[in-house]
């Protein structure tokens, strides 16, 4: 049976991890000097964690998959996440680790734009791949933050930490910009796959059955995460999966609208809204009409 280890502080994650706790909130250290964590266990974090491995291990998994590892991938873990470890026979830990508990960033700059980091909240298989020399700025950054910890504490050192990371994690965003770049084809793939379902999606029952569908219903039927595919689908097209929900919505809402034997509720109601006046809203703002005014320009 697996056992559930509550990590909701630095200091116990590096007691399991054999580490030193040089400071109560934020913790750097080179995995292949550590211990292994509990192997069939399953560990609910408190703690946000970037995890830089230097080779294949399947130590940890998130979701449905485990983290799609190879020399120099970033993982990254956020605060409620639950992690499940599979230590494979005789593995030994790798790579370098940065842990920060929440109370570190309260306060600051990068406090305040934390959500802005969406890839914390990635599946396990849409971990960051990372190029030679962008493992090496990684490095130079964990690097950077750990001579910061092997001084004594003073004033400086909240705001001089909390700047290392946001630095840290605004490189994380760089390459993984770069990533969906580089997996075009990939990404192609999956928009066009996206669009056929939103297609097949208002032709059938569904939108009687179940409503309006959502972001995370698309990216669930496509085993992605509803960060990565709303980042994806930005990234290649430059609106948000949202948006093209919405403007499927609309063509359709407009084609319907001419049906003059049915009532604009019963359109309403066939796309999946509830209440004809959250239609009529949505409609009104997006093209500037009123479905009855717009039935009327015809």
């Amino acid at each position: 049976m697996e056992h559930i280890i509550k990590v909701e502080t630095i200091a116990q994650y590096n007691a399991l991890k054999g580490v030193e706790t040089q400071h109560p909130l934020i913790s750097v250290f080179d995995n292949s000097i550590t211990n292994a964590l509990p192997n069939n266990s399953r560990m609910h974090f408190g703690l946000y964690a970037v995890f830089l491995k230097a080779g294949h291990c399947g130590e940890l998994r998130y979701g449905r998959n485990n983290y799609d590892y190879d020399e120099g991938t970033l993982v990254f873990i956020a605060p409620g996440q639950v992690i499940e470890v599979k230590n494979e026979e005789n593995y030994m830990p790798t790579g370098l680790a940065l842990l920060f508990h929440p109370d570190l960033i309260k306060g600051t700059a990068l406090g305040k734009q934390m959500s802005q980091y969406s890839f914390f909240s990635y599946d396990s298989h849409e971990a960051l791949h990372l190029s030679l020399k962008e493992q090496q700025i990684i490095k130079d950054l964990y690097n950077k933050l750990e001579y910061e910890l092997n001084r004594s504490i003073d004033k400086h050192s909240k705001s001089i930490i909390a700047s290392n990371i946001e630095l840290f994690l605004n490189y994380c965003v760089r390459f993984y910009d770069r990533q969906f770049i580089t997996r075009e084809n990939i990404n192609t793939d999956i928009l066009s796959k996206f669009e056929n379902l939103l297609s097949d999606y208002f032709e059938s029952e569904n939108t009687r059955n179940l409503g309006l569908p959502s972001v995370g219903y698309f990216a669930d039927l496509l085993h992605l995460s509803p960060n990565y595919f709303g980042d994806l689908i930005k990234k290649e097209t430059g609106k948000s999966a949202q948006e093209h929900i919405q403007l499927k919505l609309i063509n359709l809402a407009k084609e319907r609208i001419f049906d003059t034997n049915k009532s604009i509720s019963q359109i309403a109601f066939e796309l999946g809204f509830k209440y004809p006046q959250h239609f009529n809203r949505m409609f009104k703002k997006n093209t500037g009409y009123t479905p009855i005014e717009y039935r009327s320009l015809n």
